[in-house]
């Protein structure tokens, strides 16, 4: 590589090998990333000579600490907390908690290194970071998850304020966990300050939060086929997941005219070929709120087909978007896509689609919109909130709605201008390059030391 590596690496895998060894999330997250950027550093003497690589994919504080906390036997527990703060060029920490057993390093490292993009991406002032931990809340009672919020604050609210990082929720930890771990930040510190994004609206949280990375993803959609004399209207969807993203994001496809088809859980996938209405989406909202319930009754209620252990990647539809997890959708079940005349391809979640998969992706013609700008609308939103909460202001829904339209578009834009190359956009290079040149450019113009 021609760009500021040490010598001794002879790859940028022996490089990561070395910095970051047995992190294969943190890896997969910087190979999908350097093809596209590497070019961009070569052609910058800036870029060099302040070793932005390097520097950028080193987070620059990497916290972990102990949560000991009781369950309601009285018995003693203890789980790892963490916060990675991985670049803070652009703005204060910005990123997610997420409590779940596969939470470690190289997981939030990865995720950290996507958000930094990501939020550079909305042009909002707000660097990258994640956090949490490897607590697992299933089958734990409200008392047990307060009391764990509670013990992880202990810790964290050493590490984040207004100013420095403000964190947000994720996977297991919504506006339930929100409110316990604010109402202990408030109670540790004597303080009532945007610390926290994703609070109810009773504590100056903002409208539109819970929707907008779903809706987010369909208007990033609704662009992308709009830029490629196409619309949303008429086009079969098939989703995977059933949270938040997953049902907000059925819900604003739905009312732009779209068919979504499907929605998913750990368990299988739904195949409704009559399409979700507001009603569906409302059951499956309810219906999964309850722990550990499957998808399967759907069908007792509304027709359809129940698939037992699989994704719902062998359907027939317009557009793929996957919504539920990390590597969700593998290289066959994209070879299985392109086969069955997909026509597009939106991540909801971070990182859904393995790098063999979006390799697949890439040698087609399919269009194909990367997670860290089709699904930032709900950091974007977060970000809204921090400004609300900075002015002591609410917002209604309808003009944060406005907002997020129009960060959405103003993403889609910068995508197709960093990304167009003879008469196609590659989005996945568009937004790679867009966000990185915002990131590397202000830790160029701040120097070190």
């Amino acid at each position: 590589m021609s760009f500021s590596l040490s010598e001794r690496h002879e790859s940028l895998q022996d490089f990561l090998n070395e910095r970051a060894p047995n992190e294969p999330e943190f890896h997969q997250a910087v190979h999908e990333v350097i093809d596209d950027i590497k070019p961009i550093i070569d052609q910058s003497d800036a870029y060099k000579d302040a070793n932005i690589f390097e520097r950028l994919v080193e987070p620059e504080r990497l916290i972990t600490f102990q949560v000991a906390w009781q369950n309601d036997a009285g018995q003693i527990e203890v789980n790892r907390g963490y916060r990675v703060q991985f670049n803070g060029a652009i703005g204060p920490y910005k990123g997610g908690l997420r409590f779940h057993p596969t939470v470690n390093p190289s997981v939030l490292k990865f995720l950290g290194f996507e958000q930094t993009f990501k939020n550079a991406l909305t042009g909002l002032p707000m660097g990258g970071a994640k956090g949490g931990s490897d607590f697992d809340p299933t089958g734990r009672s409200e008392a047990e998850i307060m009391r764990f919020c509670v013990a992880f604050m202990q810790e964290l609210h050493r590490h984040i304020g207004p100013d420095i990082d403000v964190p947000a929720g994720d996977i297991n930890v919504g506006a339930r966990e929100i409110g316990y771990l604010f109402g202990a930040y408030r109670r540790i510190t004597g303080q009532f300050e945007g610390v926290l994004t994703g609070k109810d609206e009773a504590y100056a949280g903002s409208a539109m939060r819970t929707e907008a990375t779903g809706y987010g993803v369909v208007y990033f959609l609704s662009h992308m086929l709009q830029a490629h004399d196409d619309g949303i209207d008429g086009k079969r969807i098939m989703i995977s997941g059933a949270g938040n993203v997953a049902t907000y994001a059925a819900e604003k496809a739905v009312a732009l005219g779209a068919k979504v088809i499907s929605l998913s859980d750990s368990s299988g996938f739904i195949h409704d070929p009559d399409g979700l209405t507001d009603e569906k989406i409302a059951w499956v909202r309810t219906h999964k709120a309850k722990p550990g319930a499957s998808l399967a009754p759907y069908v007792d209620q509304f027709g359809g087909t129940w698939t037992e252990g699989k994704t719902p990647w062998s359907l027939e539809a317009d557009i793929a978007a996957p919504c539920a997890t990390q590597n969700e959708l593998n290289e066959d079940d994209a070879k299985m896509l392109i086969d069955n005349g997909i026509a597009a391809i939106i991540e909801g979640a971070n990182m859904p689609a393995t790098a063999k998969a979006k390799q697949v992706f890439a040698q087609s013609d399919v269009l194909f919109a990367p997670g860290k700008a089709a699904n930032a609308g709900g950091v974007a939103v977060s970000g809204l909130e921090i400004s609300q909460n900075r002015q002591r202001r609410a917002s209604g829904a309808d003009e944060v709605d406005q907002a997020l339209q129009s960060i959405m578009a103003d993403i889609h834009a910068v995508c197709v201008s960093e990304g167009k190359r003879d008469g196609r956009v590659d989005y996945a290079k568009g937004a790679n390059i867009a966000g990185f040149r915002k990131v590397a450019d202000a830790m160029v113009a701040q120097g070190v030391g």
